[in-house]
């Protein structure tokens, strides 16, 4: 096993004048809890890889809308997956301000639910039967393994950087006969008349998204593979569907109308929580560029006689039941 080597060098008077190591643990747990602050918006400090996206009260109000924005694509539904009228246990990857697990909860109150995050945004006043756990989701987890009938990632953008290994990871943690579901935007702009043409600022942002994923390490177009992925991994009854997610209020129907209208509020918010670390600290942009290419998006992407929309991929798979239902446990 190879030597750690120390640092001579370091200093800490803080630690030092200690007698113990309490303050210094108390400092990076806070560090933990808060996060650190960057470009004016305050990211995870925890976890292996660079995140890309803010885990402050902006970016929670962001998340909130989308939950809104999704629950509309889904009809009032909470997941797609067919799931037991009465679940044991599930798990929320990336639960971020935990609406989604809040709700779960409620909905199924027969159901010990976990939401992990890199980050503790959650509220402290929630379900019996709901808990918030910091975790780092691709990472080793220390659950029990064959154990949920439920494994969820939502929206888990600038997060996942081998998805094969994610997916085989909840395949070893579901329950036989549980079931994974993941869904996800992939900004892509798509328009079938014209109306977006190529050399568009809101098309130019939508290649940025792409190129700050790459800079990270990280598959943009992933969910396209993840049929793919699940059904390598051993998952039966996969389906995949893709939305059409219009980018502002030009649809005629009126739930449309209303999504269009929550992804142009996503959009405004995430245009400047995700891009100006990414692009700045990632790809080397020039600020005052990137803010007036912001500005002209902004502007593009509230004219409704512009009729594009991105798309939101959502698959899900079983783990097949045993031979032996006898040899199932929780």
């Amino acid at each position: 096993m190879e030597e750690m080597e120390a640092d001579d060098n370091f200093s800490d008077e803080a630690f030092d004048a200690q007698s113990t190591t309490t303050s210094y643990v108390t400092s990076i747990a806070s560090e933990i809890r808060e996060g650190i602050e960057v470009y004016g918006r305050r990211y995870a400090a925890y976890g292996q890889h660079f995140y890309g996206l803010p885990i402050d009260e902006q970016e929670q109000e962001r998340n909130d809308l989308q939950h809104c924005k999704i629950l509309l694509l889904y009809e009032g539904r909470l997941h797609l997956a067919p799931m037991t009228a009465q679940p044991q246990n599930i798990l929320d990857l990336g639960t971020g301000n935990g609406t989604w697990a809040i709700q779960m909860a409620d909905t199924y109150p027969s159901a010990s639910v976990i939401g992990v995050d890199l980050a503790a945004v959650q509220p402290n006043w929630v379900p019996p039967n709901l808990s918030f756990e910091i975790l780092d989701v691709e990472s080793e987890w220390m659950y029990p393994k064959a154990r949920y009938d439920l494994i969820h990632g939502r929206e888990l953008i600038f997060a996942i950087r081998d998805w094969p290994g994610l997916i085989s990871q909840a395949y070893d943690h579901l329950l036989p006969g549980g079931y994974l579901e993941l869904a996800v935007t992939v900004p892509q702009v798509n328009c079938d008349d014209g109306t977006c043409p190529p050399e568009s600022c809101y098309r130019e942002m939508s290649r940025m998204h792409f190129q700050i994923a790459e800079a990270m390490g990280i598959d943009g177009h992933a969910a396209k593979k993840w049929k793919t992925y699940f059904e390598a991994r051993g998952f039966e009854d996969v389906r995949e569907r893709i939305f059409k997610i219009p980018t502002n209020r030009w649809p005629k129907e009126k739930r449309l109308k209303t999504i269009g209208a929550l992804e142009v509020a996503n959009f405004l918010q995430y245009s400047s929580a995700g891009f100006e670390r990414g692009a700045v600290g990632l790809l080397g942009r020039d600020p005052n560029e990137l803010q007036i290419l912001l500005a002209q998006t902004r502007k593009e992407i509230m004219d409704r006689n512009v009729h594009s929309y991105v798309y939101f991929y959502n698959v899900y798979g079983r783990r097949p039941q045993l031979s032996n239902p006898s040899l199932e446990t929780r």
